[in-house]
């Protein structure tokens, strides 16, 4: 490819923020493909680069692809595993709309040649510069915090029952970040009371998450889900076209940065 699969800011403090589904490129020769909904991409993480702007100003690096996840989906495993048995999920090369329909014409769904080539020339590329970051910044600080940041429709049955709390933070259970810290980002949840929010809930971290973290090691990652609907319209026709509420962004953002402002206070080490 002539333009590069990702973007990578670097920043001087220990927090990597990875955003794998903000991307709007689909490469025009898969274009065919699909069918004519898809080119609206409904179910991207819109606009969550703009929200995390503000990332930069605290010091941290920030990793953004080019790509839509209907290319590829950066947040599942190589090998393509159900991140949450039993439910519906999402595959590393999607075939479905996070409604259940289909993504593709009718004889188009994507071989297992096309998934093993997309996966190295889309998928690969980004996390190559993910795990290069993330050394970096344990060979410059001692540690690393990895923020993996989504954000969804609150209610999409196809995926889930019911709707989503607006804030969610994974931790795979508490196994991808010491304690202490889930504690703490955990009360600072608590602490405010503009959002809703829930801890290792529905979504527990995905790849990323899961794949990246090594307390042991000085590796810690969380995952936060938002609602779409603590920034902008989540209305699925105007998704495309709805641009950020700035008046719910005034409310949200105060929140986000104190949640990433917790991840830079905290130290291994207890100090």
């Amino acid at each position: 490819m002539s333009e590069p699969v990702f973007t990578l800011a670097r920043g001087s403090a220990p927090l990597l923020v990875s955003l794998p589904h903000v991307g709007t490129a689909i490469p025009d020769d898969l274009v065919p493909a699909f069918v004519p909904r898809a080119l609206a991409l409904e179910d991207t993480d819109w606009h969550l680069a703009e929200v995390y702007g503000f990332a930069r100003e605290l010091g941290a690096s920030v990793l953004v692809p080019r790509l839509s996840r209907y290319a590829i989906d950066l947040n599942r495993p190589p090998e393509n595993a159900p991140m949450y048995p039993g439910a519906n999920n999402t595959e590393l090369v999607p075939t479905r709309f996070f409604t259940g329909d289909p993504l593709y014409r009718e004889r188009c769904v994507p071989d297992e040649g096309e998934i093993a080539r997309r996966t190295d020339v889309y998928w690969r590329p980004y996390h190559d510069g993910l795990a290069g970051e993330l050394a970096r910044v344990v060979a410059l600080h001692g540690h690393a915090i990895l923020w993996d940041g989504h954000s969804i429709q609150a209610e999409v049955p196809w995926l889930f029952e019911g709707r989503l709390p607006d804030l969610n933070l994974g931790t795979a259970g508490g196994a991808s970040c010491a304690p202490a810290l889930r504690d703490a980002l955990t009360a600072a949840l608590t602490a405010q009371s503009s959002f809703s929010h829930v801890t290792d809930g529905r979504f527990k971290g995905g790849y990323i998450t899961r794949r990246y973290s090594r307390p042991h090691e000085r590796v810690h990652a969380i995952q936060l889900e938002m609602g779409l609907a603590t920034y902008m319209d989540e209305t699925r026709a105007t998704l495309a076209t709805a641009a950020v509420d700035a008046d719910r962004v005034v409310r949200l953002r105060p929140v986000l940065r104190e949640l990433l402002q917790t991840t830079l206070d905290w130290r291994p080490d207890g100090r």
